[in-house]
């Protein structure tokens, strides 16, 4: 199917270019996935409904713009339709079968109480994929079950891993399930087209946010089952390997030093001015510090404490040994490699002017990503979608805007 983009748009030449997506999906996990597929091209019409994506109230705001959505939310048009309406269902519906993918993440259900489940727009529109982003999966006892990110971590069991072991479990203070899950969506989503290209017909795509969560204790799964292993919490270390965790500097940050081979750890200890530990009973093999992690760490720690981050980092790497100081945002945004990698781009905000964004991942050679917007208003496109998607007439629109069946907001002013 082919993307109709108003004509006053820039043009996006990524690989995903000429399908057409709708997002009908609030918060993280779904809106990431249909923002990575609009970095690559593809048209993102995003539905919201009357009070908007609550994302757009997470995060900081400059004013009364969330920065967060003009990240989360770039590269799509957004309108906005009140599903609990019938001509809301009704727009919705007609736009449904205009696309390639609808990524969804109701709970499981609630696309079918909307009459917009598979089967029925299948029907009329056998291309269709349909990519639903839940909690616990589309089946199974505790599909209905409410789950966010942090619960579905809980549930998986990667929060009881996650911490120092004499504390209660922690919490990374980041979406990672969320942002994991998106990324699954977005290979779900790319095998079921390439599939379509053979046989002419979509599918579902069924994203759980404990499974994408789940699929990082792969080490454990056959441990237990097999020589009954539980792995807890280790805080900074990696289990079974050492020295690798983190290590206090002399001016109060901290460095990861990852030695996971003999002969790095040889490099390692020469940098330290230690050779000799190479004979140490605790630390001559792999294995052997593996089930002294704690030793290994307190020698190493003995001599980060002497030196500074920065220095320390020149050392290792020299000797290249994998190292890093811990970033702060103002480290990141210092560093030059982020720059060099375009990962800190600049994209022009109608208001807030040079908004810098987190770059387009992956890099592709030939067909890369690119960002051409930052996320739009509550309500900008709604006008444009229904006009230029649907044939709706300026005076049909007028009227739903009235009946209070969609909403609308004009594109913020470009300052003067």
């Amino acid at each position: 199917m082919s993307s109709t983009q108003p004509l006053d748009s820039p043009v996006h030449s990524g690989p995903l270019v000429g399908y057409k997506v709708l997002e009908l999906c609030s918060t993280i996990a779904g809106p990431a996935c249909a923002r990575m597929l609009a970095d690559f091209g593809a048209d993102v019409i995003k539905v919201e409904p009357p009070g908007g994506d609550p994302m757009r109230s997470m995060g900081k705001h400059s004013g009364d713009i969330s920065l967060y959505a003009a990240t989360l939310l770039r590269n799509k048009r957004a309108i906005a339709v009140d599903l609990k309406t019938e001509e809301g269902r009704k727009i919705v519906r007609a736009l449904a079968l205009k696309c390639d993918v609808l990524v969804e993440n109701f709970r499981p259900g609630v696309m079918e109480r909307l009459g917009l489940d598979y089967e029925s727009l299948s029907k009329e529109n056998p291309g269709l994929v349909m990519v639903r982003i839940s909690g616990y999966g589309q089946t199974g006892p505790y599909k209905d079950r409410p789950g966010y990110g942090a619960i579905c971590e809980a549930f998986a069991g990667v929060r009881n891993l996650t911490g120092d072991p004499d504390r209660p479990p922690a919490r990374v203070a980041l979406a990672t399930t969320d942002y994991l899950s998106a990324v699954y969506a977005c290979y779900g989503t790319s095998m079921a087209l390439l599939s379509r290209g053979k046989t002419g017909r979509g599918q579902v795509v069924d994203v759980a946010l404990y499974e994408a969560a789940f699929s990082q204790m792969e080490a454990y799964v056959p441990a237990f089952k097999t020589i009954n292993f539980v792995p807890n919490r280790v805080g900074s270390n990696l289990p079974n390997m050492a020295p690798n965790s983190l290590y206090l500097t002399k001016d109060g940050g901290y460095v990861l030093i990852a030695a996971n081979s003999d002969a790095t750890f040889k490099r390692l200890i020469a940098v330290m001015g230690q050779p000799e530990l190479i004979e140490h009973p605790k630390m001559n093999s792999i294995r052997v510090r593996g089930q002294n992690i704690a030793y290994c760490n307190e020698v190493v720690s003995a001599w980060t404490a002497q030196h500074d981050g920065v220095e320390i980092e020149r050392l290792l790497l020299e000797a290249e040994v994998p190292v890093s100081r811990v970033y702060t945002m103002p480290d990141i945004f210092a560093d030059p490699h982020f720059h060099a990698r375009d990962m800190l781009p600049q994209v022009e905000h109608p208001v807030l002017g040079p908004l810098t964004h987190p770059g387009v991942v992956p890099k592709l050679s030939s067909t890369p990503g690119e960002i051409l917007h930052s996320g739009p208003n509550f309500g900008e496109n709604t006008r444009d979608v229904l006009r230029d998607e649907l044939d709706y007439s300026t005076s049909q629109i007028d009227e739903l805007i009235e009946q209070k069946v969609i909403f609308c907001s004009p594109a913020p002013e470009q300052p003067q």
